[in-house]
C-alpha cells in the first residue's frame, strides 16, 4: 500500500506537461501505453544518466504488470550547457543519429560514456552505430538539430523544468526519490 502521509510523490497542480508525447518524440514502445515516462535529460549529467538506468529497471519489471505493448518511454534534450560544455553537442550527435534511425543506440552510448564527449569521440560513437559518417559530420558540423533541441528545452521550461533529470509519469512531474521502488509507487498514483 502506498503511503501518502509522509511525501506526494506529484503536485498535480503545477508540474504537469506542457508539450504532449507525440509522434516528433523519440519513443521507445508505443505512443499512447497505460505508462508513458517523458524524460528531460542531458547527456553529460551523472544524474539523468543515474535516471535513465532507473527508468530501463522499472520498465522491465512493470513490463510483467501491464504488458510490453502498455509501456512508453520519451527523452528530451535538456543540456545544461552552463555546467556541461559537451552536453549541447551530444544532444546534436543524438539528433544526428535520429536522422539514420540510429537514436536509440547512440543515445545509450552518450550515457554510457558520458565522461568522453568531445566532439572526436561523438564522431567514434557514430561509426560504432553504423552510421553513414558523411551525412553524420555533415548533419553535426552544420547544427542542422539546433531548433529540435532548442523546442524540447523550450517545452520542458514551459513544464516547469529548470534542471536536467526531471521525469514525468502519464503527465505529470514526478518528484519523489530517485529510486526504482519510488517510481514504481508513483506508477501506482498515476493510474489511479
Amino acid at each position: 500500500m502506498l503511503n501518502t502521509n509522509r511525501k506526494m510523490t506529484y503536485d498535480r497542480n503545477n508540474c504537469s506537461l506542457f508539450v504532449p508525447p507525440s509522434t516528433q518524440d523519440h519513443i521507445q514502445g508505443v505512443l499512447n501505453p497505460a505508462v508513458v515516462f517523458v524524460m528531460y535529460g542531458d547527456y553529460e549529467c551523472f544524474q539523468s544518466a543515474y535516471v535513465y538506468r532507473l527508468i530501463k529497471v522499472a520498465q522491465q519489471q512493470l513490463k510483467v504488470s501491464f504488458g510490453e505493448n502498455n509501456l512508453g518511454f520519451i527523452f528530451r534534450h535538456f543540456p545544461q550547457v552552463q555546467i556541461h560544455p559537451h552536453a549541447q553537442r551530444a544532444a546534436e550527435a543524438a539528433e544526428a543519429a535520429a536522422a539514420q534511425r540510429q537514436f536509440w543506440q547512440m543515445h545509450e552510448m552518450l550515457f554510457i560514456h558520458q565522461q568522453e564527449l568531445g566532439n572526436g569521440y561523438l564522431v567514434e560513437y557514430a561509426n560504432r552505430s553504423g552510421l553513414d559518417i558523411s551525412q553524420f559530420l555533415q548533419d553535426f558540423s552544420k547544427g542542422a538539430y539546433v531548433n529540435r533541441i532548442n523546442a524540447d528545452i523550450e517545452g520542458g521550461l514551459r513544464s516547469g523544468v529548470e534542471a536536467a533529470p526531471a521525469l514525468f509519469i502519464n503527465g505529470i512531474r514526478y518528484l519523489g526519490r530517485w529510486t526504482v521502488e519510488q517510481i514504481m509507487a508513483a506508477i501506482v498514483v498515476a493510474n489511479d
